[in-house]
């Protein structure tokens, strides 16, 4: 019962915390990008929770004690997409003020590839969100099905009883989910992108410490590190998996299907988490943000979600527990906890459920208000659209319920995402990959690569047999579902070069939006070129407030040369307390010298930083 209540607390914690920061979501610009005010750290903190995916500790508990080690090469991957994504797309997309991605298609392209990318993008997001809550399904029956008492408890076991319409319906599986998308909504609708980044902050460091304390205590357990490593079998010690073997998990599918294609697709493509670090307060956070995640933060992720299979298969192999792979994670949480600590274990399975399905849903809003409502209704005001983002995550989450069970007809839910993801993926990442570093790339090659690669993605499904030919030897019984993603980028760079060299050269629509010219679109964001003379500066000035409609500030001589600042210049100014991470902070720019030793704020303005009267503010200079 302790366990209970402390799962039920945490829940309770979690929507009242993300309902409260919703105060802060006044427009579709908070909403969507939490008014891009974030500090580095928070944003790479709450990214982890992020990414650490609703399946995480099972999925990879699971691997960790068939295969040991090699379970860390799925949170290892970052490496691949970071050259592109910190030097060009990041930038691309926080200068150039763009709000999804399909609004970059048809920037770079036109609006004919902008639509295609839509209903692929669409259909991305929304199957993933039928994925995660599958898997929250999944996990949840599993721990209750691991845990008697507390199924008990909640009459859990009841809900077999339930008719299941001919093996369609699994209520074990489907009420759980349910339960979990109603307390993420409730949140998401008050807050947006706010709420998300604030309650996964809290989510991630929940996860990372209840994954590596399980880990930890599990070492002790066994006696000490040594006893640990020299219990492992020696297949184990090694960080990669055989190279076509066996057919469920080997390296060369690893390496393509989320080593390059779930990794670019993440980072470049997935709506959700590209908002996530244009959240930040400036593209250097934002790329400070994914240096912290790539190379810090998901090696941690993955000992977190790896680490009980890890022990687990030296617990077993010593006689101390006895469970099945599937079940590793919660058999040696419960080994290792004591009561209540155990709610804390259930707690974090959550925090990863829930963290990853808010973020998708916000995304998915974000592509259907600002790429399908605006463009069809310009000229409503912001009230409108923000009402819209809101409800479209309400139907996200009715749409992604409704998904279910078609991804519960797969054999694992590893293999649903795989089969879902090697399909629906690769033309995409293909186009963006062309359209960033061939600047002649042109509009009609976008669109057949994009309706060419599409299209040979499901003759794959239909004929698996294609496949082989690119399968490096794997076993037709499981490694296609893995290696279509390497058929699936092949085909697409193959379409993509031959529709380049037929089809006449073009050049983008704007100027900024290739890898080549990112600096142009550093001096459209500001208006003017760029002054990066003391850029990063900061000074701590009190504030007066005036009621006169400014569209900046102005400041006192001693900031004004302390920054380097000339009129124009963009500012972030923040209260003064770093663990509120940008919550309470606004951007500006320049306008004047003023009189006195403080800097004029337009009271407008100051309120909607949230800032305490009489407190003084921190100006940052940006350039």
């Amino acid at each position: 019962m302790l366990d209970l209540i402390v799962l039920v607390g945490y829940l309770v914690f979690i929507v009242v915390v993300g309902s409260i920061v919703g105060k802060y979501t006044t427009s579709t610009a908070d909403f969507f990008f939490g008014g891009r005010r974030f500090s580095w750290w928070l944003v790479g903190v709450s990214c982890v929770a992020t990414l650490v995916g609703s399946y995480s500790f099972i999925q990879y508990s699971e691997v960790g004690m068939m295969y040991g080690m090699p379970s860390l090469g799925p949170y290892t991957n970052e490496w691949f997409v970071l050259p592109l994504f910190l030097g060009a797309w990041l930038p691309i997309f926080y200068y150039k003020d763009l709000q999804s991605v399909p609004e970059y298609f048809e920037k770079r392209f036109d609006r004919s590839v902008r639509q295609l990318v839509i209903i692929f993008l669409v259909v991305y997001l929304t199957g993933y969100v039928g994925v995660n809550l599958l898997t929250i399904g999944t996990a949840l029956r599993g721990i209750m099905a691991a845990d008697p008492a507390m199924a008990d408890s909640i009459h859990f076991n009841d809900l077999a009883s339930i008719p299941t319409f001919g093996g369609w319906l699994d209520w074990q599986l489907i009420i759980p989910a349910v339960i979990i998308a109603i307390l993420s909504a409730i949140y998401l609708h008050s807050g947006g992108q706010t709420s998300v980044i604030i309650t996964d902050l809290l989510q991630g460091f929940l996860l990372l410490a209840v994954g590596l304390g399980v880990f930890a205590l599990g070492v002790a357990e066994v006696g000490g590190f040594q006893v640990f490593w020299d219990g492992l079998p020696d297949t184990h010690r090694f960080p990669f998996a055989k190279f076509n073997e066996p057919p469920t998990y080997h390296f060369v599918g690893d390496f393509w299907n989320d080593a390059v294609l779930n990794s670019f697709a993440f980072y470049i493509i997935n709506q959700g988490i590209l908002m996530r670090f244009l959240s930040a307060r400036s593209v250097q956070d934002g790329r400070k943000a994914m240096l912290f995640v790539a190379m810090f933060m998901m090696p941690l992720a993955a000992i977190s979600v790896g680490g009980a299979g890890w022990v687990g298969r030296v617990l077993v192999d010593s006689g101390h527990i006895n469970t099945t792979p599937q079940d590793v994670f919660i058999a040696v949480a419960k080994y290792v906890s004591l009561p209540g600590i155990y709610g804390l274990v259930v707690a974090a399975v959550v925090a990863a459920l829930m963290s990853t399905l808010d973020t998708l849903i916000t995304a998915l809003a974000a592509v259907v208000v600002n790429d399908i409502i605006k463009p069809r209704r310009p000229n409503e005001p912001d009230e409108y659209y923000l009402a819209a983002a809101k409800k479209v995550a309400l139907w996200a989450t009715v749409i992604g319920v409704a998904l279910i069970p078609i991804f519960d007809r797969f054999d694992s839910i590893y293999q649903a995402l795989s089969h879902f993801t090697s399909v629906v993926l690769p033309p995409l990442v293909i186009v963006v990959l062309l359209g960033l570093l061939i600047p002649s790339f042109s509009a009609r090659a976008a669109y057949w690569t994009l309706f060419g690669g599409g299209a040979c993605m499901v003759a794959s499904m239909i004929f698996p047999v294609l496949v082989q030919p690119v399968a490096h030897g794997v076993d037709p019984s499981g490694g296609f579902s893995f290696m279509r993603a390497l058929f699936g980028l092949l085909a697409s760079l193959a379409v993509g070069l031959i529709t380049h060299v037929v089809f006449a050269k073009g050049q983008p629509r704007e100027a900024g939006l290739t890898i080549f010219d990112v600096d142009s679109a550093q001096r459209e964001f500001k208006g003017a070129e760029p002054n990066l003379e003391g850029a990063g500066a900061r000074v701590t000035t009190s504030v007066r407030t005036v009621e006169e409609s400014l569209d900046g500030v102005r400041l006192p001589q001693s900031a004004w040369d302390a920054l380097s600042i000339k009129p124009g210049d963009l500012l972030y100014i923040t209260d003064p307390r770093w663990w509120w991470g940008g919550l309470r902070s606004v951007h500006s720019k320049a306008l004047e010298v003023c009189e006195g030793d403080s800097v004029e704020m337009p009271s407008k303005l100051f309120a909607s930083g949230g800032f305490d009267e009489g407190r003084d503010l921190i100006v940052e200079k940006v350039f």
